[in-house]
């Protein structure tokens, strides 16, 4: 499912995935990359830079790293770094100055955030140990189902989950609940067994059950203390991980950063997920994690669902921060979300020019796998200038469920000829999906835009996208 960019707007070969334009809410980093694409917008509007132009570029991108909660020493690395390389005479001079020093600032970037993306270390004689780490309410548990979906999905490996959380009341009850909904094995619960003795009895067991992963689920507190490091050390000891995660909220800003230091001291931390990255606008903890720790974040859970774990990519993290997108990430989301047959069917009619509203209602719903329009956005490039078109139409993610009941009260003949739909017929569908007559008449306007929008599309007109028109239309 081919899709490129050209500026602001997102164009395709005609794959409906592609086409739909919904709405938006909080997205990941959402005002650090608003702040550098102000900044850089100014930078590349002048045809050369002097010293105080880039020193004023530099104080400005210093202060929009610390709004966003990015700890100190990692400012002060980062333009460190940065402007010995912004001040040169090659920038200066250079044609294009703006276009350099957003070349520079990324790779500094990357570099803080870790180079490469760091795999799971999965080099063991089965079952290989992950101990997840981290205080109360980080997500650990969830996150531990989401790892074992993970290795599943990608690695083909079969995971034992064992909740060691005796605490919290129905810690364990959780993890189990999770295994089951999803179809992974869990550990069964014994009545007040110690952690340790719980850990022994998870090893025999998955060497006679031939799992090829464990997954342990480590109690948290709502603070650091010591018992905890204690038994965390001793956990560790006994069962040797291969993989020790610390799993942090992302929400909790230099909260979490210190949080993994001290984990860090403690148990030599191997890696870092962290959770709630969906709802972080501010990005700070991300990008002092790894500095801070020097411990490779290798996951960011992006959602509730247990596919919401997305692998940790610092080149594709800096792409999004700087403005730039992710579009590499956003179809790799595309092929594995998108049911490729439903696909094929709704590109062959538009060809034929019997697009319904049948293939909308399945775009609307694969819109939904992919996390709504603000999963899709939060990775093209300009995301900020498109999100302010959204708001500004007062567009919201509402708009899917709505759209979609409308479409399931039509009768078959009403969704494959909309044509016929008169006042009649928007009365009994507005009383059957709960809406009125106005917000019928905005889908039709709306279904017959993309009808024709994706007409031009599939004929290769280069023109066709997310214009300021469609968002007129769907206000």
């Amino acid at each position: 499912m081919p899709l490129e960019t050209k500026g602001s707007t997102l164009v395709s070969d005609g794959s409906p995935a592609s086409a739909i334009f919904i709405g938006v809410n909080k997205i990941m980093f959402e005002n650090l990359t608003n702040k550098f694409e102000e900044i850089f917008s100014s930078l590349k509007k002048e045809p050369s830079l002097n010293d105080s132009q880039v020193d004023d570029g530099m104080r400005r991108i210093r202060q929009a790293l610390l709004d966003a909660d990015v700890a100190l020493p990692v400012v002060k690395k980062l333009i460190e770094n940065i402007k010995p390389q912004a001040v040169g005479q090659e920038i200066i001079r250079s044609t294009t100055p703006g276009q350099m020093i957003i070349k520079v600032v990324f790779d500094e970037i990357v570099k803080i955030l870790g180079d490469s993306k760091s795999d799971l270390n999965l080099n063991a004689v089965p079952p290989a140990c992950l101990m997840l780490v981290g205080l109360q309410g980080s997500g650990k548990t969830t996150t531990a189902a989401k790892l074992a979906k993970y290795l599943e999905k990608n690695n083909k490996k079969k995971s034992l989950l064992v909740s060691l959380d005796v605490y919290r009341p129905a810690a364990q009850e959780q993890l189990n609940i999770l295994g089951e909904k999803n179809l992974i094995q869990t550990l069964p619960i014994v009545k007040d067994q110690l952690p340790i003795d719980i850990a022994k009895r998870a090893l025999n067991a998955a060497s006679l059950s031939g799992v090829d992963t464990i997954i342990f689920d480590t109690a948290g507190r709502t603070q650091i203390d010591l018992s905890m490091m204690n038994e965390i050390k001793e956990i560790k000891s006994l069962i040797n991980p291969i993989e020790t995660i610390l799993v942090a909220d992302s929400l909790t800003g230099q909260v979490a950063v210190n949080i993994a230091q001290e984990f860090k001291k403690t148990v030599d931390l191997t890696g870092i997920v962290l959770t709630r990255a969906d709802g972080d606008g501010r990005g700070g903890a991300a990008l002092s994690m790894k500095f801070t720790t020097n411990t490779p974040i290798k996951f960011m859970g992006t959602g509730e669902k247990i596919e919401d774990l997305d692998v940790f990519y610092p080149d594709r993290i800096a792409n999004r921060i700087l403005g730039m997108g992710d579009v590499v990430s956003l179809v790799e989301k595309a092929s594995q979300d998108l049911d490729e047959e439903k696909i094929k069917k709704t590109e062959e009619n538009l060809k034929s020019g019997s697009f319904s509203m049948e293939d909308y209602l399945g775009q609307l719903r694969q819109m939904k796998k992919m996390g709504g329009m603000e999963g899709v956005l939060s990775m093209l490039p300009g995301v900020s200038k498109i999100k302010k078109q959204m708001d500004n139409a007062n567009i919201d993610e509402s708009i899917i469920r709505t759209n979609e009941a409308i479409i399931l009260s039509m009768t078959k003949d009403e969704r494959l000829n909309p044509k016929i739909i008169n006042n009649s017929r928007k009365k009994r569908i507005s009383s059957g999906s709960g809406t009125d007559s106005a917000t019928i008449n905005k889908l039709l306007k709306q279904f017959k835009m993309m009808t024709n929008m994706m007409k031009k599309m599939s004929k290769g007109d280069p023109q066709s996208g997310m214009s300021p028109e469609i968002f007129d239309q769907l206000k």
